[in-house]
């Protein structure tokens, strides 16, 4: 069967993987002209597999007034007169209940633990270097309300079997020293051994080569105007070049899926959320982080890839607006000083990214097959995409086969 992937972000590219693998003859299809150029190329890093929980849950709802109206808030809606971004916003408050945003986590961690047995062997067998790095995580958090919400939900995650530990101040410092500037401003933290940080967009890369070694076709630099379906059924794209015909498609558009989707007579809840990273180099001497780290008062993130640090943040409810402000990159490389004290002072070192997570209200993605005969989903990740893409693609792969689906899929269904 040909199957065309629409995407060729790591979601897209994981997908072509075990399509291929599994005797499927695959074509990857992207509008940019390389691949991970989307949300993938500078994402957080983190591996963040017993860290999932939604942004949707009730303690966000008190927090609303104080994140919008901030001025350095690490959340920042833009009202725009775009009725997705208002009915997403309403389907956002809707899905913040302690109900919802537990039976969201537990579907989640299960991807996300199917996700670290898939990727971890993928990145070994294939030979990809892409700084990877199981170093564990650790979150810290700014004061006793915070801390104990966290504990609630420590403990509420040790029953789906998350391994994970409460720490003192003391202790989160002695964990990673480079915490040590910054020890007056955490009560306590969460350490989890098991997570992981990784280059994304490096991965990315190297497993499109491993691609076009086994045959999988790569056309980069054209985009897919629309979608075709006859009688119920897709049979090919139109796109800015010539049609592709296929016998089965799976969308991987990340935040423009949407658009495409409606072509096909499909409504997708998703919207993009922006981010923003910095790159720095560990200057000599200097000693980066052993751990990905998560400072929840700024809600930015570190994540250690080899000689260098990734710092990522901020959700901006924006639209595609491509325009990297300099007080948000100033921001985090404030953060790299005053959480970690790496100093990243030439604005030449930062390497500033912006990008659009692809997000639905709930925060569970949309995996697998669709009303369409042919037509199979795997969007809506948000901020974990590079956490969730093997075991989204595994399902996707588990669906076009008609097999015994890996884990149990109807989570994750399309509405």
């Amino acid at each position: 069967m040909r199957v065309l992937v629409i995407g060729a972000g790591v979601i897209g590219l994981t997908t072509a993987y075990f399509l291929q693998r599994d005797g499927f003859e695959v074509t990857v299809i992207d509008r940019e002209d390389g691949v991970g150029r989307g949300a993938s190329g500078g994402n957080g890093a983190q591996l963040s597999y017993s860290y999932v929980a939604p942004l949707a849950e009730p303690s966000v709802l008190a927090k609303l007034p104080s994140l919008l109206l901030a001025h350095d808030s690490p959340l920042v809606f833009r009202p725009r007169l775009d009725p997705a971004q208002w009915l997403w916003g309403l389907r956002f408050l809707a899905a913040a209940t302690r109900e919802r945003a537990r039976s969201t986590t537990a579907a989640l961690l299960e991807l996300a633990f199917l996700s670290r047995d898939l990727i971890e062997p993928l990145i070994a067998d294939e030979s990809i270097a892409c700084d990877f790095r199981r170093g564990g995580k650790l979150v810290v958090y700014p004061d006793e309300a915070s801390f104990a919400a966290a504990r609630a939900q420590v403990e509420y995650q040790a029953t789906l079997g998350c391994e994970q530990m409460l720490l003192s101040r003391a202790m989160c410092v002695g964990r990673e020293p480079a915490l040590a500037g910054y020890a007056e401003r955490i009560v306590g933290g969460v350490w989890t051994p098991s997570d992981a940080a990784a280059d994304c967009a490096a991965f990315c890369e190297q497993l499109a080569d491993r691609l076009r070694g086994r045959g999988v076709r790569f056309e980069l630099g054209r985009e897919v105007k629309s979608l075709r379906v006859r009688n119920g059924r897709f049979v090919g794209a139109d796109t800015d070049g010539d049609p592709l015909a296929a016998e089965a498609c799976v969308l991987a558009a990340g935040s423009h899926a949407p658009r495409l989707a409606r072509s096909a007579g499909l409504h997708l809840p998703i919207y993009p959320l922006k981010g923003y990273a910095i790159t720095l180099p560990v200057p000599r001497g200097a000693r980066a982080p052993g751990c990905s780290i998560t400072d929840i008062r700024r809600k930015v993130v570190f994540a250690p890839l080899g000689a260098r640090v990734r710092v990522a943040g901020f959700v901006e409810m924006a639209g595609h607006d491509p325009r990297i402000p300099q007080a948000r990159i100033d921001a985090l490389a404030a953060a790299a000083r005053e959480v970690i004290g790496l100093r990243a002072d030439l604005r030449a070192e930062l390497q500033p990214w912006c990008g659009f997570r692809p997000a639905t209200p709930s925060g569970l993605p949309i995996i697998g097959a669709t009303p369409i005969e042919g037509l199979y989903l795997n969007v809506g990740h948000g901020t974990l995409g590079w956490t969730l893409a093997a075991g989204s693609a595994r399902l996707v792969a588990d669906a076009l086969a008609r097999g015994e689906p890996t884990i149990d899929p109807r989570p994750f269904a399309y509405d």
